[in-house]
């Protein structure tokens, strides 16, 4: 019997904390059809799909990003892992819409205009999946219109722009400051990253934060959001 018959054979005789483990490790070794299998047995054992969600993915891809931040894994590693949790999140996201679970929160992510790198931004917005949030990714080359017209269709938390040319960066103020004169700034977080930028420059063009990498950009978003919900509780009281 080969080593893949006896993973298969197995996943179903472990017990559900053994599952929550070996779903883990088949995030971090990018096994999509294993952590597809695993999470249809969890809703088989009577899981609810936020449950598999937050204990199993998101924990597993919260590992992953770790190591990606401390140069454990690498991008092609990291994008193995997320298209594992893909494969777990297309089982889950229509009974999470069934249940009316809330994501945690909801982003647009796009690369400015004149800008067509994408993989760290698609990395970025796997990541935030892989969290519980919803994003909606708006490709490369976005001129401020197409922001516009994203933020006003789909109302996000949270805007994300990427650059990474010295000469695109700036554009990312031209996006800020046409907020800024529409009245709109203050309606989102907004987040930047890409290789050239650092925490001055976020500064500069008016974000509210730089994120050096994938992992940070989690924490981040997670962080802004909580903070943005408990001013907004503190003031309604």
């Amino acid at each position: 019997m080969s080593d893949d018959q006896a993973e298969a054979f197995d996943l179903n005789s472990l017990s559900n904390e053994e599952l929550v483990e070996q779903v883990h490790d088949d995030l971090y070794n990018g096994l999509r059809d294993e952590v597809i299998e695993a999470t249809n047995l969890f809703l088989g054992r009577g899981w609810g799909p936020d449950k598999v969600l937050n204990d199993a993915l998101v924990e597993g891809m919260r590992i992953v990003g770790i190591d990606f931040r401390d140069g454990i894994l690498f991008v092609p590693e990291v994008l193995l892992a997320a298209n594992a949790m893909k494969g777990g999140m297309e089982i889950l996201r229509p009974l999470l819409a069934e249940t009316g679970a809330e994501p945690i929160g909801k982003v647009v992510i796009g690369t400015v205009k004149g800008d067509i790198h994408d993989i760290g931004k698609n990395l970025v917005s796997m990541m935030l999946e892989g969290a519980g949030f919803e994003v909606i990714n708006i490709g490369i080359n976005n001129p401020v219109e197409k922001y516009l017209a994203a933020l006003e269709e789909h109302q996000p938390d949270i805007l994300g722009m990427s650059a990474l040319l010295t000469t695109t960066m700036p554009y990312m103020k031209v996006v800020i400051d046409t907020l800024k004169q529409k009245g709109l700034r203050d309606k989102y977080i907004v987040l930047v990253g890409g290789a050239p930028l650092n925490e001055e420059f976020a500064k500069a063009v008016g974000a509210d934060a730089y994120c050096r990498d994938a992992a940070v950009a989690v924490e981040t978003a997670k962080a802004l959001i909580a903070a943005r919900r408990s001013a907004i509780a503190a003031a309604a009281h």
